[in-house]
């Protein structure tokens, strides 16, 4: 049975919406995932309260013009796996490395990737 994709559909879906600090106060708010889709407030709850307003206003002009609408990027679309192609040099020392922790290499660069 295929999903109908109406407003409610699209309004539903967990867009990603970014707030930035504007140069003249207040904050701007994109949802970068709908083109254009952006508003402003002097504090984040009232960004993030005209955000939803415009993105109300976003879809639905999308649906009457029969434009398509992006739908948001879901982590479900990741397998978690990477391969990537190293100098052997390296491989080796991070080989080493997770050998003198006690952990997988496959442990080791994951913990060293997720460091900030």
């Amino acid at each position: 049975m295929a999903i109908e994709k109406d407003f409610n559909y699209y309004i539903s879906l967990p867009y990603k919406i970014v707030v930035y600090p504007s140069p003249e106060g207040g904050y701007a708010i994109e949802i970068p995932e709908l083109p254009g889709c952006l508003s402003q407030g002097e504090t984040i709850e009232e960004a993030t309260l005209m955000i939803e307003d415009a993105k109300r206003a976003w879809i639905d002009i999308a649906l009457q013009d029969d434009d398509p609408i992006p739908e948001p990027d879901s982590i479900n679309n990741y397998s978690g796996k990477l391969n990537i192609r190293i100098p052997k040099s390296l491989h080796k020392s991070l080989a080493e490395r997770a050998k003198q922790e006690k952990v997988s290499l496959n442990q080791f660069i994951l913990h060293k990737l997720s460091v900030k």
